[in-house]
């Protein structure tokens, strides 16, 4: 890309001085006195804009065989892996603001990001050919319900999930009956409030929504080094021959290890993760900073804590992971201590992964070449990347989705034309 002025890249992006403060995380200030010469910006803050730059000319020329809509969406991730079967994006939905900066940073889209869901009208959605979203589970209550039976009211499973976020997926399904969606969540929803929660779900989506619908626990283990199980639940507006359950996906136990995601010394430095090294006749240009080292109090903390419930008979404790092994999964309270995934270090106590790191851990970065814009805190990153999905796994899902949402919408628009002959 020939090089651009800081001026010409927000320009391109077509980003007033106050969205692009809010993207970098600067005020609007320094952002005039770069623009003005009276400071030059640091590189870090120019390479943003330039990766924004590439990933907007990349989706401009990019074709596009359907349309889907993306909810709960977080940082992209579900989007991401349909991007990669020809998919296009033309609504999003992230109610957080800081999950929202990095969405935008790495999808530089024409459309704006809408906020809660539950205060878009399903009218406001464009059509799309597939939804997709990861929504939270929340408790279905049954107190509606048994008022409606008390009141000789009937009632179905969309009325039992009125009051969660799930019923915002409901509306829209009902409201624009796309071909097909795909929801995922964790492994624990199939027995969440004793199994009642999951049998709502499959009784709106079949039985009052008519979809033909298939569900499969997947391991995301086969494609990053981390066991992390997720349900997903695919449906068609009608009976196409697609199941989830006849995907193949890598085996698990053949998956990567830790030492292909972690820092390379090898690798340049990145603001803020590793820092610039200098050893003369060694390949090294960086090194990891030292401030994801664990403290010696925070360290002598965590294995006393370990040490007092393995004493008790339970499991509890820190994971402590050497190169050629698979971690646990990241989840989104690992700023906290980083407890769950700790890297032994030869002669210091155990570090945190950094941000980068767990980037490459959940697919969104597939080499040691940063791919991912990072514009938010290391705090909000973690809780980010805890959140999201394993990019390659809906990679192969939405390829596989493919050629069933293609026929799906080229049989109805042959029934479409011969209706109007």
């Amino acid at each position: 890309m020939p090089q651009l002025s800081f001026t010409e890249l927000r320009e391109e992006l077509a980003l007033s001085i106050e969205d692009t403060a809010e993207i970098l995380g600067v005020s609007a200030k320094t952002i005039y006195r770069w623009e003005g010469g009276e400071i030059i910006p640091k590189k870090a803050y120019t390479y943003i804009l330039e990766s924004m730059v590439v990933l907007r000319r990349k989706s401009k020329k990019q074709r596009s065989d359907f349309k889907f809509i993306d909810l709960f969406a977080g940082i992209g991730g579900i989007r991401k892996g349909f991007e990669k079967a020809v998919g296009e994006c033309v609504f999003t939905s992230e109610w957080d603001k800081y999950a929202q900066k990095t969405y935008r940073a790495n999808f530089p889209d024409d459309h704006p990001i809408a906020g809660d869901i539950t205060k878009i009208n399903a009218g406001d959605i464009p059509n799309h050919d597939i939804l997709l979203a990861g929504f939270p589970c929340q408790p279905f209550s049954i107190a509606g319900v048994s008022k409606k039976n008390a009141l000789g009211r009937a009632h179905g499973f969309m009325d039992k999930a009125q009051g969660t976020l799930f019923f915002d997926v409901l509306r829209i399904l009902k409201y624009h009956r796309p071909a097909a969606f795909l929801l995922e969540n964790v492994k624990n929803l199939i027995s969440h409030n004793k199994g009642d929660t999951f049998r709502t779900i499959k009784g709106a989506l079949e039985n009052e929504l008519g979809y033909k619908i298939t569900t499969r626990v997947v391991d995301g283990k086969g494609y990053v080094p981390q066991h992390r199980e997720r349900i997903y639940i695919v449906g068609f507006r009608q009976e196409i021959g697609f199941d989830i359950n006849n995907v193949k996906f890598k085996n698990p136990k053949r998956g990567p290890k830790l030492a292909s995601i972690l820092h390379d010394p090898s690798e340049p430095p990145e603001i803020h993760y590793t820092l610039p090294i200098e050893i003369p006749g060694a390949n090294a240009n960086s090194a990891v900073n030292d401030k994801y080292t664990l403290s010696d109090h925070l360290w002598a903390y965590l294995q006393a804590y370990a040490a007092k419930h393995k004493a008790k008979g339970n499991g509890f404790g820190f994971g402590l992971n050497t190169l050629d092994q698979t971690s646990r999964t990241l989840s989104a309270r690992y700023y906290k201590d980083g407890s769950e995934i700790l890297i032994a270090q030869d002669e210091n106590n155990p570090r945190r992964l950094t941000p980068r790191e767990c980037a490459r851990l959940m697919g969104f970065d597939k080499t040691r070449t940063p791919e991912m814009i990072i514009p938010v805190s290391d705090t909000r990153a973690y809780q980010q990347f805890g959140n999201s999905v394993v990019v390659p796994v809906i990679e192969t899902i939405a390829k596989a989705m493919r050629p069933a949402i293609l026929e799906l919408i080229a049989l109805e628009q042959s029934v479409s034309i011969e209706a109007t002959e």
